[in-house]
């Protein structure tokens, strides 16, 4: 009997070494998650999510070097008159947000002069110059192009300049602001820029420039939730078309789709320096941040496309998961079918993909929804000959850090406290980012995909005319 028991306790000893083995793995792997979701688990240590609890502007600052500083910090607004003096386009600027001088000094808050606005941003749009060419060199055809989409929340522009300043290689692309709101302080901000080529464009059927006015909310358009037949009866100007929900037009939600299109057909089609561009082109947003090696995982992104993945026709950088793991997974990219709620930030392309699209401007443009990305997805299920298949980082290098948007409200919009989380993630994957290699994952994407039916919004026939006049060249 007493071999048996011999074994028996042999296993036991084999069972409890195993289970230990597993426990102290399955403790070790989870130090080297970060997560956006809970600051301790960005943290191997207690003092470290003690840190990243603090989220206060004092905090923040002290992870941003220090010549940095200058991008977060707001400079005193100029009287309103000494800015007047300064030149067309600066008197504009002060008409549109140079207020606040005026304001200190006990004078009366001038109202915007819209003219003055769209004259200088007819100027800005004719002239299209390039600040720091001189110091980096000329925009070669295969420079990376990033493209930021702009409106009016300065702070997370504020943080998104600061994470491109510290990127390895920032210095050889160039950086492209495309505004719809004309603001003297946003100018300065984006003119202040030294650590590589800057381009201002500016969208010029913006509802700041036509306040009272298609395609800004005239006087004389159907209010959102009255009934078709009413509206006919009152005779307004878009009666006859509202959404699939019965809906009618609502500026503010319209502007952002066009405001899409109109950039993406002006950088690869209109502007002088990139009109015969053949490299990528980037897509951000003013609260989007960036990892210091974006451009690097992009470019080897890029390559990888060329040896692994024909098919792949878009890349993300970005993913809207609440935890990572960067250990495991800062190599590591998925290939899938593109989806627009999954895959629209910090994604990129090139001017074939872009054609592919442009050819599908009507389908496009035409779509009763009002917003770009699905309306993206929809011309690559329902027109596109070579659909969306994107290559997605699935340790992401472009965050979303805005607590506030077009479809979100929250009682404190300039919350630091997703910044504060973002920079701790970085911080604790940074022994983990340029990676020499990636491994890539293929998602099956044969399943057919339906048609999805639009979120409305975008019924009105002024809107669809708008959006396909745009690809027209010279607009």
């Amino acid at each position: 009997m007493a071999a048996p028991a011999i074994g028996r306790r042999r296993t036991a000893s084999c069972v409890r070494t195993a289970v230990f083995l597993f426990l102290v793995t399955f403790v070790w792997l989870q130090l080297h998650v970060a997560s956006l979701g809970s600051a301790r688990h960005a943290a191997p240590d207690a003092a470290a999510a003690a840190a990243d609890a603090n989220d206060s502007t004092a905090a923040i600052l002290s992870m941003v070097p220090q010549v940095l500083h200058k991008f977060l910090t707001p400079k005193p607004r100029r009287n309103a008159t000494v800015a007047a003096g300064a030149g067309a386009a600066a008197a504009a600027g002060t008409a549109a947000n140079g207020s606040a001088g005026a304001a200190a000094a006990g004078l009366p808050v001038p109202r915007p002069n819209i003219s003055d606005i769209r004259r200088s941003i007819e100027r800005y749009n004719e002239m299209q110059t390039i600040h720091n060419e001189e110091v980096f060199g000329p925009v070669q055809n295969d420079t990376l192009i990033i493209v930021v989409q702009v409106h009016t929340r300065i702070i997370y522009l504020r943080h998104l300049i600061v994470s491109l300043a510290q990127a390895r290689d920032i210095d050889t692309v160039l950086l492209i602001f495309s505004h719809d709101y004309y603001d003297e302080e946003i100018n300065e901000l984006v003119q202040s820029i030294d650590f590589c080529k800057v381009m201002q464009i500016f969208y010029p059927f913006s509802i700041q420039t036509h306040p009272k006015e298609f395609p800004g909310e005239s006087p004389g358009d159907c209010p959102r939730n009255i009934k078709k037949e009413q509206a006919k009866e009152m005779m307004c100007n878009n009666a006859l078309y509202p959404d699939l929900y019965g809906h009618y037009r609502e500026a503010k939600f319209t502007q952002t789709k066009h405001h899409w299109w109109w950039k993406a057909n002006r950088v690869f089609n209109q502007l002088d320096v990139t009109r015969n561009h053949t490299g990528m082109v980037l897509f951000l947003e003013e609260d989007h941040f960036v990892a210091e090696d974006f451009i690097h995982v992009m470019h080897l992104m890029e390559r990888t496309c060329k040896v692994s993945c024909d098919r792949c026709n878009i890349l993300s950088l970005g993913t809207y998961l609440k935890t990572y793991n960067y250990y495991g997974d800062s190599k590591k990219a998925e290939v899938t079918p593109w989806v627009s709620s999954k895959h629209n930030m910090g994604m990129a392309f090139n001017r074939t993909t872009w054609n592919d699209i442009r050819r599908c401007a009507e389908f496009f443009c035409i779509y009763d929804d009002y917003n770009w990305d699905w309306s993206l997805q929809h011309i690559s299920q329902g027109c596109m000959a070579h659909k969306l298949y994107a290559m997605v980082m699935k340790g992401p290098r472009v965050f979303h850090i805005g607590e506030c948007g077009v479809h979100h409200k929250k009682a404190n919009c300039e919350s630091t406290a997703v910044i504060s989380k973002v920079q701790h993630v970085l911080k604790f994957a940074a022994k983990h980012l340029y990676p020499t290699h990636l491994t890539l994952t293929v998602t099956n994407g044969n399943k057919k995909q339906k048609l999805r039916k639009g979120n409305g919004g975008w019924g009105d026939i002024r809107d669809h005319q708008l959006c396909i006049n745009m690809t027209k060249i010279g607009r």
